[in-house]
């Protein structure tokens, strides 16, 4: 959420933010007019319980100089009801006007272009495009004829938008994965595996209910929703908790994400782009506001290394303030090129979320003697079903196999995904199948 004190301050400023992301700006208005009522009866209530204690004290007084107190009596009696009425009234302005403060989206940063999509910056460019010498294939097509995907039996056995990983694709996956994981382990990031599924007061810890009522998935009967990002299991990971921000505390969430995709009809209905149930390696920082911008350029430039040495063209987009989420203040996706679709697509995105969800989620740290809010940053390191359908897209060869960057031949064991059954081997897989043969032999 936004500082109450900023907006009652400077209202101005909240509804310029509204209006550069295209929304309507009398909930401010409607914010600052239930604020108002809440603030009187909490004043009312205040001066009630410090009329009852005073009463009370009166009475009390009264009685042990042997004075009458029947008038006071009779006013002490009628306090009680009034109290009750007037707290009543203010915790029920107090829930509304919460419930408005809440859907307020983050202050857009001044550096964010206003406007719709079109608007969106493209700041960076890097790598060569890949040109075949025969007309390139779409990924789904592709793992398809090479009997590694199969969406049909999981929308047989499921629904659409599923799918079946097999064989050496399931190999890649991990492979991505691990070297996602290993990639931030060494740039000094703590591995976490969060909860897959979460509370609704914690999600809503994270980002407004309005941005993830159509997105994520619900648990019949129970108070759980399934994840559709570690982002925000992990921004719950300090909830309620005032930490030492010495150094930013720095995460690398893996998890699967669960995403019904509401609202993307029609839209990448073949293969793995765009599908309800993927694995994604999330970067999250706990910092202090200074320290916010310089730990979005570090999660930012992890990003460009490890696109860079998974030797994909990629470019780096700043979104603008009608195409962003409700939560950051500044969002740069990553958009990576397709060569069967002749265009970039997103893979992830970066976002400072400033104290916007440390307020949600009550995560302060120590400033001397006093206390204030931590700040988030979030970044998409890679979602590795994307990631899988622009490697494949990238590196096909005109037989229809598919080579494998050098950065995971140790993860993956293997060099090259060929048509037939037959591969190219790396220096891992060759010592394993040894290993394994050597096994045999003492057998």
């Amino acid at each position: 959420m936004i500082d109450i004190k900023l907006i009652r301050e400077n209202p101005s400023l909240v509804k310029e933010s509204q209006n550069k992301r295209g929304m309507d700006e009398s909930i401010v208005d409607e914010l600052l007019a239930l604020d108002k009522k809440w603030r009187k009866l909490k004043e009312e209530v205040d001066e009630l319980r410090s009329r009852r204690n005073r009463t009370s004290e009166e009475i009390n007084k009264a009685k042990k100089q042997g004075k009458k107190a029947e008038g006071m009596i009779k006013e002490a009696k009628e306090i009680p009801k009034l109290l009750e009425n007037s707290e009543k009234e203010m915790k029920e302005t107090e829930e509304r006007r919460n419930a408005v403060w809440k859907e307020i989206p983050n202050i857009v940063d001044k550096s964010v272009p206003v406007g719709d999509a079109s608007k969106n910056k493209i700041t960076e460019e890097h790598g060569k495009i890949p040109k075949f010498n025969f007309p390139a294939k779409d990924h789904a097509d592709l793992l398809s004829a090479l009997d590694l995907l199969d969406t049909q039996k999981a929308s047989d056995v499921a629904a659409s938008r599923f799918y079946y990983l097999k064989g050496d694709l399931v190999k890649l996956n991990f492979a991505i994965i691990n070297f996602a994981l290993d990639f931030l382990k060494s740039k000094g990031f703590t591995l976490m595996q969060p909860p897959y599924m979460l509370r609704k007061d914690i999600l809503e810890s994270a980002l407004p209910l309005g941005a993830f009522g159509e997105m994520i998935y619900k648990i019949e009967g129970e108070d759980l929703y399934l994840i559709g990002t570690a982002e925000h299991a992990l921004n719950a990971y300090h909830s309620n908790e005032t930490i030492d921000l010495e150094k930013p505390k720095r995460y690398a969430g893996i998890s699967p994400c669960f995403r019904k995709e509401a609202g993307a009809h029609g839209k990448d209905t073949k293969g793995i782009f765009r599908i309800h149930q993927f694995e994604k390696v999330e970067q999250f920082i706990f910092c202090k506001p200074e320290d916010s911008w310089k730990e979005f350029d570090l999660i930012l430039d992890n990003s460009r290394q490890m696109l860079k040495l998974l030797e994909i063209p990629f470019r780096f987009v700043v979104l603008s303030s009608g195409d962003m989420g409700r939560v950051p203040t500044k969002t740069i996706d990553f958009e990576c090129y397709f060569p069967s679709q002749k265009a970039y697509r997103e893979l992830g995105s970066c976002s400072n979320c400033l104290d916007y969800q440390a307020r949600r989620s009550n995560v302060k740290y120590h400033r001397g003697s006093e206390t204030e809010f931590a700040h988030t940053l979030n970044n998409t390191a890679i979602a590795t079903e994307r990631m899988i359908a622009c490697l494949v897209d990238n590196f096909q060869t005109k037989d229809g196999s598919i080579k494998i960057p050098k950065a995971l031949w140790q993860y993956t064991g293997f060099k090259e995904i060929k048509k037939s059954s037959e591969r190219t081997f790396g220096c891992s897989e060759m010592r394993k199948s040894k290993n394994i043969s050597n096994i045999k032999a003492k057998k």
